[in-house]
């Protein structure tokens, strides 16, 4: 049994690494194509980024890879074993995003039936990427502010603060950020367009032949 343990046990450990170089080889900056000089700074930027614990801001239009953008930047940072958690804040309500974002109290509002951890808390010791940060409430703006500057949050229907050690990512027009990192569109990267061809196209051989 306890050999069985042991071997176990390395199993795991085996597993574990070949997750993570999985992760490490998707969220690469290695996967940002392209040749033309306004895109050649973003994996510069995104890397030095990476390595520092400052909030980011990508700017970028819809489609332009800022989501993959965040995780590689989460997934080459100190807080690559810790979660990466996203969310879309012109996705939600107004009314609900508050309560998607630092959690409430059970019978805090009316529909509460149970205690909520929200994505700040669940993002405790990563990464929060808040997508379309530009469309989230003013009010909810302050909120946000007292995580990036207090490192704590204040879930509804509680007046005790929580602790949160989480790295904002944002993707928004608004200068909110301390490193923008600009993701400039494909029709001004024109040149790039045979290099994303070429890589597309070696990914969909590769997984016929898997």
């Amino acid at each position: 049994m306890t050999v069985a343990r042991a071997l176990e046990t390395q199993q795991l450990r085996e597993e574990v690494k070949r997750l993570r170089s999985s992760v490490s080889a998707k969220y690469g900056s290695e996967n940002i194509i392209g040749q033309s000089p306004n895109l050649l700074s973003v994996p510069d930027v995104a890397g030095r980024a990476a390595q520092s614990d400052v909030t980011v801001l990508i700017n970028g239009e819809t489609g332009t890879g800022k989501e993959l953008l965040a995780k590689a930047i989460h997934f080459n940072s100190p807080r690559r074993e810790r979660p990466f958690v996203a969310i879309n804040c012109g996705a939600i309500p107004r009314e609900l995003l508050e309560s998607e974002l630092f959690g409430h109290l059970k019978r805090s509002f009316t529909g509460a039936i149970a205690h909520k951890k929200g994505r700040v808390e669940t993002a405790d010791g990563g990464t929060l990427f808040l997508d379309e940060i530009g469309e989230m409430p003013a009010e909810l703006q302050v909120k946000l502010l007292r995580v990036i500057q207090e490192r704590e949050i204040e879930k509804l229907g509680s007046t005790e603060p929580m602790r949160v050690a989480v790295r904002v990512v944002a993707a928004t027009h608004r200068n909110l950020a301390v490193i923008p990192v600009e993701l400039p569109p494909l029709r001004e990267r024109a040149c790039d367009i045979p290099d994303l061809v070429n890589f597309f196209f070696d990914r969909g051989s590769s997984c016929r032949l898997g």
